[in-house]
C-alpha cells in the first residue's frame, strides 16, 4: 500500500472515531463568523460533551444522530451580558431592598436566570450580590439543578465606607454596612482574598459614586490610586479580572491607570480618558438601555428621588460619550445592568448601541467575541470558552429568523436558544 493510501486510510479512521464521539448535530443555514462578520452557509455544528467538536458542511454531517435543524435561521454564538445582577429584584430598589435576605435573593435569582437564558444570553458576568447569593446560583446552574446562563460571579462589591454599594439607607444607630466595605491597601487586598475564598470568579469594586446609592456623588472618586492598585494587583495575582464601577471622570482615569480590565458605566468619560483606555487596552462596558427604565419606571420600583435626579444628569451624557468612544475605537463589551431593570430584556440594548454609533456587527461583537475575550475564560487547550462558534468552545448558540446585521432588533426575541448543544428555547 502506498504512503498516500495509508494517509487517506488514517485520516478516514480518525474522522470515523471523531464522528463516533459526536452526540448532537446542529444544522445551520447562515452561520455568523463574529470575528469577520461573514456568514458561512449550510454548515453543521457537531457537539461532543457540550462543546463544539467540529464545524463541517451540512452534507457531511452524520445522519444517525439527534438533530436540531436551523437551516432556515441566522445563527450566532450565545450572547454574553458582562454586567448583570441576577439576584436583584428590579421592583425592590431603595428602602424596599432592606427586607431582602441573601437567601431570598438567591431564590429570586432562579427565575431571573431562566429569563436571561431564554433571552439568548447563555453567559453572564454577575457584578455584585449580597451573601454570596450569586455563588450559590452559579453552582446550582452548573450542577444542573436549575436552568440559567453560565455565570462568572463577583460576590461582594468592594467599596469604601459610605460609598456606592455600602448600606447608606439606615441611620448610624444601626451600624449597618455592606460586607464588601474595605478601606486602605491592606483591607482591599484582604477583601479580594475573602471574595475569592468563597467563590468569586471575578472582582468588582466601586471607583466612584453611583446613581442608585444614597448620599453619593455620582461624579466623585472613591478609593485613591494606591488602594485601587493594591486591589487590582491582588486580583490579577490570583488570576481574576477586575471591573470598576465608575461614572465619574477622575475615578475612571485612576482605575485605568491602576490597571483595571473594564470600566462599567463610564458616564463622564472625556476624550483624554478615552485615549487612556485605548492606550491601556481597557474595555468600556456602558449600559445604554437602563436609563430609560430608571426614568420611566424607577419611581414605581422604589428608586430614590435623589437617584432619579442623578440619572437625569448622566443618562444622555453617557450615550453621547459612548458615541465618542465608538468613534475613537475603544474596546467595548456588552453590559446592561440587568437587575436594575427587568431580567430577560437584555437584548433591548442592541438597538441603543446601534442608534448611538455602532454598526450592528460591532454591537454583536460586543456581546460575543469581545465579551468572551474580556472574560478571559478558556478551556484546558487555551481556547476561548464563550463568545465564538469554534472548536473547543461551549456549544452555545442563538438563532433568529431574520438577518441581525440588517435588523438588530431581531436579537430582542431569539427564535431558538441552545446551551451546551441542548435547546432551551
Amino acid at each position: 500500500m502506498k504512503f498516500s493510501q495509508v494517509s487517506v486510510l488514517l485520516v478516514g479512521l480518525f474522522s470515523a472515531v471523531v464522528m463516533a464521539q459526536v452526540e448532537q448535530v446542529i444544522k445551520v443555514g447562515h452561520l455568523l463568523d463574529v470575528r469577520t462578520g461573514n456568514y458561512q452557509r449550510n454548515k453543521a455544528i457537531l457537539v461532543e460533551q457540550g462543546r463544539i467538536s467540529a464545524v463541517v458542511d451540512a452534507k457531511d454531517a452524520p445522519a444517525h444522530l439527534p438533530l436540531i435543524d436551523l437551516s432556515s435561521h441566522y445563527v450566532l454564538p450565545g450572547l454574553i451580558d458582562m454586567h448583570v445582577h441576577l439576584t436583584s429584584d428590579p421592583q425592590k430598589h431603595g428602602y424596599r431592598g432592606l427586607v431582602e435576605t441573601p437567601t431570598r435573593e438567591a431564590i429570586f435569582g432562579v427565575s431571573a436566570a431562566s429569563a436571561t437564558l431564554k433571552a439568548g444570553f447563555t453567559t453572564v458576568r454577575n457584578l455584585g450580590a449580597a451573601g454570596y447569593a450569586d455563588v450559590s446560583l452559579r453552582d446550582a446552574i452548573e450542577e444542573g439543578e436549575i436552568q440559567g446562563p453560565r455565570m462568572r460571579v463577583a460576590a461582594h462589591t468592594i467599596c469604601i465606607t459610605g460609598g456606592h454599594c455600602d448600606n447608606n439607607l439606615l441611620p448610624h444607630i444601626y451600624n449597618a454596612r455592606s460586607a464588601g466595605v474595605a478601606n486602605g491597601p491592606d483591607q482591599v487586598r484582604a477583601k479580594v482574598r475573602e471574595n475569592i475564598k468563597y467563590g468569586a470568579d471575578v472582582i468588582k469594586f466601586a471607583a466612584t459614586g453611583g446613581v442608585l446609592s444614597k448620599n453619593t456623588d455620582v461624579n466623585a472618586s472613591q478609593y485613591n490610586f494606591e488602594e485601587m492598585k493594591a486591589l487590582i494587583d491582588e486580583a490579577h495575582d490570583r488570576g481574576r479580572i477586575v471591573a470598576a464601577h465608575a461614572h465619574g471622570l477622575q475615578g475612571i482615569k485612576r482605575a485605568i491607570k491602576a490597571g483595571v480590565d473594564s470600566i462599567e458605566h463610564g458616564s463622564f468619560i472625556d476624550d483624554e480618558a478615552i485615549q487612556l483606555a485605548k492606550q491601556h487596552g481597557t474595555y468600556l462596558v456602558m449600559d445604554l438601555y437602563v436609563s430609560d427604565f430608571i426614568l420611566s419606571e424607577g419611581e414605581k420600583a422604589g428608586i430614590l428621588p435623589e437617584s432619579l435626579v442623578k440619572e437625569k444628569k448622566v443618562g444622555l451624557l453617557q450615550r453621547q460619550n459612548f458615541q465618542k468612544a465608538v468613534k475613537a475605537g475603544v474596546k467595548m463589551a456588552y453590559g446592561t445592568d440587568a437587575g436594575v431593570y427587568t431580567h430577560g430584556l437584555n437584548g433591548r440594548q442592541f438597538a441603543y448601541m446601534v442608534q448611538w454609533g455602532m454598526t450592528p456587527l460591532q454591537a454583536i461583537q460586543a456581546a460575543t467575541v469581545n465579551a468572551g475575550t474580556l472574560l478571559n475564560w478558556k478551556n484546558e487547550q487555551g481556547q476561548q470558552n464563550v463568545g465564538v462558534l469554534e472548536v473547543g468552545a461551549f456549544a452555545d448558540l442563538v438563532a433568529v429568523s431574520v438577518d441581525p446585521l440588517v435588523q438588530i432588533k431581531a436579537l430582542e426575541q431569539p427564535a431558538v436558544v441552545i446551551k451546551s448543544g441542548q435547546q432551551v428555547l
